[in-house]
Parts: structure tokens; sequence; C-alpha cells
């Protein structure tokens, strides 16, 4: 069985519900490497998105995600705003009016995801960003919807599981991107946050197909 826009309105609760609990530490991952902001952009533009998909329910998956792209560009402010807009816009081009999403469909989709984030901020593996947490992500994903038996849930844990990995690896690394690249080695010994939050939305989208696994 695949996924549908219920299940892409269960993620984008969970992923609010998550941006809220986790506001503080964000905010606390931000501040030694970043503007101190993560944690309440983040948790303000996941509110938003609450708001618009209460305004205007989706009819399909792909809709609810491009709702969640035009609210987080126009309501997160930094980088996190346009990256995570950009994912979103390009997650939701791949599903297109898809009413049932298949394993591999949604790997599809993440690729697109991942590759929306590089072309909007010119980052790749190891430059200590949430691409660290995309990628492994992504090969995680992709190889489970390849695999004997692979449905769309076990590609969403998959791809959380890596996501969740990818985002405690960016601690011994070097910041070469954003503003934590300033710092140069005193960046070192930092988690991402936007890695972290990429894990907390991934592991939401994978709570949410829980049932269709």
């Amino acid at each position: 069985m695949g996924l549908d826009v219920g299940w892409a309105v269960r993620w984008l609760t969970l992923s609010a519900e998550a941006m809220a609990e986790h506001r503080v530490e964000l905010i606390e991952l931000d501040r030694p490497i970043g503007d101190s902001d993560h944690g309440e952009n983040m948790d303000r533009g996941f509110k938003a998105v609450m708001d618009k998909l209460a305004e205007a329910p989706p009819e399909t998956a792909g809709a609810a995600l491009k709702l969640t792209a035009m609210t987080l560009m126009s309501k997160v402010g930094g980088a996190a705003g346009p990256l995570y807009g950009t994912a979103f816009l390009r997650a939701a081009t791949a599903l297109g009016d898809a009413a049932d999403i298949d394993a591999g469909t949604l790997a599809t989709a993440l690729t697109a995801a991942r590759d929306g984030i590089v072309a909007r901020g010119k980052a790749e593996s190891g430059d200590k960003t949430m691409v660290d947490a995309w990628t492994p992500a992504v090969d995680a994903g992709s190889a489970a919807a390849g695999a004997d038996g692979g449905s769309p849930g076990r590609v969403l844990a998959a791809a959380a599981d890596a996501a969740e990995a990818g985002a405690v690896s960016t601690d011994p690394m070097q910041a070469r991107k954003g503003r934590a690249s300033y710092l140069g080695e005193r960046s070192i010994g930092h988690r991402d946050p936007g890695a972290v939050s990429t894990a907390l939305i991934l592991r939401a989208a994978a709570e949410a197909a829980e049932g269709a696994a």
C-alpha cells in the first residue's frame, strides 16, 4: 500500500510538533556556530504551515508539500527558509498529482529534495550542513526502495535512521559553508543544527507512515 495525502498531512503535523518540542535544543545547537535562531525559525515556520493546511486542506500529497514550501520560504528566516522551501518544492514536483505514492516515487522525491538543497546552497557532503544528513538519507532510502519488499514505510525508516547518523557525523567536521565556516577550526565539535532539524523532519515522515510499512 502506498502513501496518500493523509500521510503528508500527518508528516507535516508531526514535523511541527517536533520543531516545537526541539526548539530550544536547535537554538542551543545554533548558538556557538550560527545566529541562535534556527529553532525559533523552524518552529515559527511549521506553525505557519499548520495554519495554512487548516485554511486550505490539500487534495494530494504533492499539494501539501508545495504549500509547505511556499510557507517556509515566506516565514523562515536565514538560510533554512530557502533551503527547506526548495527541498519541499522539488519533492512536491517529483510527487506531482499522485494519489498513491509507492516506494520508488518516494525515493525519487527524497532525492529531488536533496538535489534542490545542494543546488540552492552549493554545499556537499563533508561541509557540515544539512546535506550531511540528507545525502545518507537519500542513499539509504533509495537502497530500501530497490530491495525486495521495499515499501514507502521502509524507505522512510531507512532514510530517518541514516539522517540521524548523518547529523551525529557533523560533530567532528570543520564547517566549509554558511556562517559556521567563518569560525574555522572552532566549528569542530559542534553538531550542525540544520542536519539535526533534517533528521527530525525525516523521522516525522517515517512515523507518519508507520501503518503503511
